[in-house]
């Protein structure tokens, strides 16, 4: 009886089965009821109306998302600057204009100056101090490729790079070439240089060899554009009486020769060789073979050094340009060798008074030194008595001989 009276409970449904069931109930409350029709198609798309205001909540899926108030600022400081780029550029103009007048005004005044004291003046420019052209002539001599490495290559290009930039410094300038041009130093002459030795003033590039723009450099040296006698030449000119016709000289540090002066109208080989002395002789032997006189700098003459006399292409290059500024070996040197080589002037160590003394610090000759020598004696023979009772003749004699052994010993052997 009590089952037939109370209704059985009815289990959940999860949601999918509620949807559906709503969705029938729904459907089917529809046909009970046409006023609920509107309201199942809005509640399926997500969409609640507001039954008063009829607002939509729900916002479309796509839509952007709005700027902060940083990009905000960040976008009205782009839109100002972008604003006032013309009135900058105006600026900028007037700025130019009137530092240009500045300078033409300092100019004039300072040329009103210089004509008041009858002196002359070059306005300053990048290429208003031109040195003096001089007929001498250095040709680098570049048929060495095989016996170097590409990183001594690259050594050579810098090098080379280098020896202009100096001679266009330079108050005096020599006829600057380059023989045996070619293979992977013309490669990166053309490549990473970007070809711009094809520019360089008073500097020639040959393929022919060495000798064959030697005898080309004479005709550079002829003439108004061959260059005046001047600097250290001038004093070479009248030893020389002259002598118009110059000479051919390779140098090379294995030669015999030293040259004492540089002559005006005359050729200078050096040897373009990187190699870390690893082919020691081979420039000078090349020009023995094609008949060139060699000659070494006079580095052993005026300088003491502590390590080799060999020098780097551009030191040669710069050496002798510093010898046509000063007309002194020594001085030319000192302004070119690295300070790592230790090169010191032979005039220098030998006014020392060490020098003048023969180097013998060991005794002076004074009371103290002839003292403190006493104090010692008398103290080994103390020594010497105590450990092995010998006398005092004795002690005496066997002192004496170790002396004149220990003297013997020092004196340099006879070569």
């Amino acid at each position: 009886m009590e089952s037939e009276e109370r209704p059985a409970k009815m289990r959940k449904l999860d949601n999918g089965t509620s949807s559906i069931s709503s969705s029938v109930n729904n459907s089917g409350a529809a046909k009970e009821n046409p006023e609920l029709k509107d309201i199942t198609p809005n509640s399926e798309r997500g969409q609640i109306q507001d039954p008063e205001n009829k607002i939509e909540t729900a916002e479309p899926e796509n839509s952007a998302p709005g700027l902060s108030k940083n990009q905000l600022k960040k976008q009205r400081r782009f839109e100002k600057w972008e604003a006032g780029r013309e009135t900058r550029k105006a600026k900028r103009k007037e700025k130019i204009k009137a530092k240009k007048e500045r300078r033409r005004a300092e100019w004039e005044s300072n040329q009103n100056g210089a004509a008041a004291e009858g002196v002359s003046r070059v306005r300053s420019g990048k290429h208003s101090s031109e040195g003096v052209q001089v007929p001498i002539a250095v040709v680098f001599d570049c048929d060495f490729e095989d016996l170097m490495f590409d990183n001594e290559l690259k050594s050579l290009g810098l090098q080379i790079t280098r020896c202009y930039s100096d001679n266009r410094k330079s108050p005096f300038q020599c006829h600057l070439a380059v023989s045996s041009f070619g293979g992977k130093l013309k490669e990166r002459f053309d490549g990473i240089l970007a070809r711009q030795y094809l520019g360089w003033k008073g500097f020639q590039f040959f393929e022919e060899d060495f000798v064959a723009v030697a005898e080309k450099s004479r005709e550079w040296m002829k003439g108004s554009e061959g260059g005046t006698i001047a600097g250290a030449l001038e004093q070479e000119a009248e030893v020389e009486d002259g002598d118009k016709e110059g000479e051919i000289v390779y140098l090379s540090s294995e030669s015999s020769v030293t040259l004492e002066r540089l002559k005006p109208n005359s050729t200078y080989i050096i040897g373009g060789l990187v190699d870390k002395n690893r082919h020691k002789g081979i420039c000078y032997k090349r020009a023995k073979d094609r008949g060139i006189k060699t000659a070494k700098l006079p580095i052993g003459e005026y300088l003491q050094m502590n390590s080799r006399q060999a020098l780097v292409t551009n030191h040669v290059l710069e050496i002798m340009l510093k010898w046509m500024e000063f007309g002194d070996w020594g001085k030319a040197f000192m302004e070119v060798i690295p300070k790592r080589k230790g090169g010191v002037l032979k005039s220098d160590v030998e006014g020392t008074p060490d020098a003048k003394d023969g180097g013998d610090e060991e005794d002076d000759g004074t009371p103290e030194a002839d003292g403190l020598a006493e104090a010692i004696r008398a103290d080994s023979e103390k020594a010497i008595r105590n450990h092995t009772g010998q006398t005092d003749a004795d002690i005496a004699r066997s002192l004496s001989a170790g002396e004149e052994q220990e003297t013997t010993a020092s004196e340099p052997k006879a070569m």
